[in-house]
């Protein structure tokens, strides 16, 4: 029996990559007593809060919700096995919220925002790819009397309700602005006066050393990488903070808490007395 010759095989067309448009923000969540106070005293647009009987009459928690209840936010209550279902059972210590994306600032909104204080201090966050390690940053430097942390748009994390748990009410009061060059940021901060320290582990200037100018822009990178070289290139000064344990870094967020003290320690107090303006418009 005479064999079938076999067919060619017709030339595949590799297919054009479909594009894909970029899923729309969805609301976020916060959770947390702390978290949730602060959000409604700042009066910050929530679309939903779901909370505990327990809560929801008391002294504290009733008038705000009341508040945000005639501007338009849905108050839910819930027993907590529904929280645990929105946070996937995080402590959400009996009430949940639902926010807008957070809206992040202009750099150059912000400066003018901060333009009037004497002794602006802010942070510079690269690299920085935990929620835990970002909320920290944010919430140490609003109780340092920082007025603001600045990140970029790729290669960090951004805000999160899970850095808003860590923040523990500080984004309600200090602003956080997200640009897309770092290195231009820097240098925007140099026109505006601002002096930038690079916290860098093996630098051989110590933190208690350096003697910080008035308006400070301080530079913190992740702890498994660092800050990159173009970035240390750009700043006026690079510091360490000597250990002498056995362990050989710290945190990211611990580093830039030891270096916010210092610089507080040498500056007098002083908080910028102007509230937040509304960005939402």
């Amino acid at each position: 029996m005479p064999t079938q010759p076999l067919r060619p095989k017709r030339p595949v067309t590799p297919r054009a990559p479909r594009k894909s448009t970029p899923p729309p923000e969805l609301p976020d969540y916060i959770y947390g007593r702390h978290t949730v106070l602060s959000a409604l005293e700042a009066q910050q647009p929530l679309n939903r809060v779901w909370i505990i009987p327990q809560l929801r009459y008391h002294h504290r928690f009733q008038p705000l919700l009341t508040q945000a209840q005639a501007r338009g936010t849905v108050i839910d209550q819930v027993e907590p096995s529904r929280l645990d279902q929105l946070t996937h059972g995080a402590n959400h210590q009996g009430v949940v919220a639902q926010v807008s994306p957070y809206r992040y600032w202009d750099l150059d909104q912000f400066l003018a925002h901060i333009r009037a204080h004497p002794q602006p201090l802010v942070v510079l966050a690269e690299g920085i790819m935990d929620p835990q390690n970002l909320g920290a940053i944010i919430r140490t430097t609003e109780a340092m009397g920082g007025q603001g942390v600045i990140i970029p748009q790729r290669r960090c994390v951004g805000v999160t309700s899970t850095v808003a748990k860590v923040a523990a009410g500080a984004l309600s009061h200090l602003p956080v602005v997200r640009v897309v060059n770092l290195t231009r940021a820097l240098e925007e901060l140099k026109a505006a006066g601002f002096w930038s320290y690079a916290l860098v582990p093996e630098a051989p200037t110590p933190l208690y050393k350096v003697e910080f100018a008035n308006a400070v822009a301080l530079v913190v990178g992740s702890e498994g990488s660092g800050l990159t070289l173009n970035i240390r290139r750009h700043c006026d000064v690079s510091l360490c903070i000597p250990l002498s344990g056995h362990t050989p870094s710290l945190n990211a967020a611990i580093a830039c808490g030891m270096a916010l003290y210092e610089v507080r320690r040498q500056h007098q107090p002083a908080r910028l007395l102007t509230p937040m303006p509304d960005i939402s418009n």
